[in-house]
């Protein structure tokens, strides 16, 4: 089943003749723009771009990054004849982790998920728009009106980064082509269940997709664009992973994939 009912969940390519996947960035935002800049010298007519998620945590460069996505979609891209539902934006694990922090003051122990996030990688993503992890649990421990205010102003210093929450806005939870032929996720999928039902499997269910041994709902190959081990690319009859662990030291990466999976292009930024 293709989830065309869920268009504000997940992201449809259509008219592609090829599709670009950036793997996860993690801040590094000089890297992000040596690809941009190759990706424009390989760009052809018909190429579709899909990011994997993981703007967000680990480098010093986030807030650039999240400049360098818009400029890119806005100033170089659409020269080129590119439409705005051409490019599509997931969620990665950081970004649904910074979702759920503008919304923490509705969890049950507050603490307890901060300090989950924190060793998972939040803190630099709080740093980067100005706010210190010790203070911030100061809030959690006044109770949740305070929490609720504290919520509230990180919210006002995204929106004081234009474009930053359309970014937010706009991610998706999975895309796909649109006669599917090719399915792109963030890190994983849990093979038994369809594409709506996933939920929080597309972060987090990363042993999965390393079993998957049969064609996924019938679509030719399944994209993922965060590994735990960082692999590099890696490549099976049905799926590919693309992380080469951009953030961990390692280079950034993306594929130009053909619709019947194969890959026809990359580029890789050392």
């Amino acid at each position: 089943m293709k989830p065309t009912s869920y268009k504000e969940k997940f992201g449809c390519l259509s008219q592609a003749k090829r599709v670009w996947a950036v793997a996860s960035i993690h801040g590094d935002s000089a890297r992000l723009i040596a690809l941009h800049d190759d990706l424009v010298r390989k760009w052809k007519h018909g190429d579709r771009l899909v990011y994997l998620g993981n703007y967000l945590g680990r480098g010093d460069g986030i807030l650039d990054v999240l400049d360098e996505l818009l400029s890119f979609r806005i100033n170089r891209l659409c020269l080129a004849g590119m439409a705005a539902q051409d490019i599509i934006f997931l969620r990665g694990a950081q970004e649904e982790m910074w979702r759920k922090l503008l919304q923490i003051q509705l969890a049950r122990d507050p603490n307890t998920v901060f300090d989950w996030m924190v060793d998972h990688g939040i803190e630099e993503t709080l740093r980067a728009y100005g706010e210190d992890v010790e203070d911030v649990r100061k809030y959690f421990r006044e109770g949740i009106l305070s929490t609720t205010k504290w919520a509230n102003r990180l919210q006002s210093k995204i929106h004081e980064h234009p474009g930053h929450n359309d970014i937010f806005v706009a991610l998706r939870r999975a895309a796909y082509t649109e006669n599917g032929e090719l399915l792109f996720v963030h890190a994983g999928i849990d093979p038994s269940l369809p594409i709506i039902e996933q939920s929080d499997t597309f972060w987090w269910a990363n042993s999965q997709f390393d079993k998957i041994d049969k064609p996924y709902a019938g679509f030719n190959r399944l994209i993922r664009g965060y590994d735990n081990d960082h692999s590099g690319l890696v490549t099976t009859p049905y799926t590919v992973t693309l992380d080469g662990g951009c953030g961990f030291g390692g280079p950034l990466m993306a594929a130009c994939f053909t619709l019947d999976g194969e890959i026809d292009d990359e580029i890789i930024i050392d």
